[in-house]
């Protein structure tokens, strides 16, 4: 199945919950634990088992301060990703995390379906290229400045107003350059972004729904809740799922989470709720 003939499910009315698969050493909350063939193949299982209805595949860090990874290396990394879940499910769209257009063209070949670039296809001059020739939607997000530098006193005027307009910026662009499949925005829960950045996203999150695209948000587990809540990372699933709920009632259109389970209760939650007559 074709980028462009998959069934998407923010196509559908439906908000989707997108499950992380971080092959990685190093990542800020699941570094290391599903790089050996047995511990990514249980990772597959259960995100599929929990209901995950995207599985976002990464083999590149993205935490404050992360150091890049070698092409060769990022592709050692998730092409196994890609038929692991592809061997456990021939439809469930999968999302691959980079900002390089080799290992996105490499992963698409394999049977990825999106893009989803933390640079907002600003990184790599070959990436827009590859997103239009396979015809497949793109996430873009708001980052400013880049992962080693990004939380080094990050400022704005209007946090909000600023990551709209860049997104509406790129939006507008890729379209000019042929991308003419689903652009899906995300505005960078913790990219450059202070707490009080974070905060004033998430409560006016519903603003970027003018934008005509799909909303992503990537909140789970991240260090603004241990800001607020001086949790440590192992337990911040339940503030996630709490500020998921928000973020469903703000109109999101995707969730990026660890715990895909507890998301889905809270989707089911809501959704009885806000259709109960």
């Amino acid at each position: 199945m074709t980028a462009q003939q998959h069934s998407y499910p923010w196509r559908r009315n439906r908000p989707a919950v997108m499950g992380i698969l971080n092959v990685t050493p190093d990542s800020f909350s699941d570094g290391g634990r599903y790089l050996s063939p047995a511990e990514l193949d249980r990772r597959v299982a259960e995100l599929i088992d929990q209901g995950a209805d995207i599985i976002d595949i990464g083999g590149e860090s993205t935490r404050p301060f992360a150091e890049p990874v070698p092409l060769e290396e990022e592709l050692q990394r998730v092409l196994p990703a890609v038929e692991t879940v592809r061997r456990h499910a021939a439809d469930i769209p999968i999302s691959i995390d980079t900002t390089k257009a080799a290992v996105a063209c490499r992963a698409l070949e394999l049977g990825a379906n999106i893009i989803n670039d933390i640079s907002a296809l600003r990184f790599d001059p070959e990436m827009i290229a590859v997103a239009r020739e396979h015809g497949c939607p793109v996430i873009v997000m708001h980052m400013q400045g880049e992962p080693r530098t990004m939380q080094q006193d990050p400022r704005y005027d209007d946090v909000v107003a600023e990551v709209h307009a860049f997104l509406a910026q790129r939006v507008a662009m890729l379209r000019d350059q042929g991308i003419e499949a689903d652009i899906i925005v995300d505005p960078g829960i913790g990219f450059g972004k202070s707490l009080a950045h974070n905060l004033s996203l998430l409560k006016h999150l519903a603003r970027f729904q003018d934008l005509g695209c799909p909303v992503l948000v990537g909140h789970s587990r991240k260090s603004f809740l241990a800001g607020l809540l001086d949790l440590p990372v192992d337990e911040r699933d339940e503030a996630t799922a709490l500020v998921s709920a928000w973020c469903l009632l703000q109109g999101a259109d995707i969730l990026r989470v660890h715990d895909v389970g507890r998301t889905q209760t809270v989707r089911t939650l809501l959704r009885a709720i806000t259709t109960a007559p």
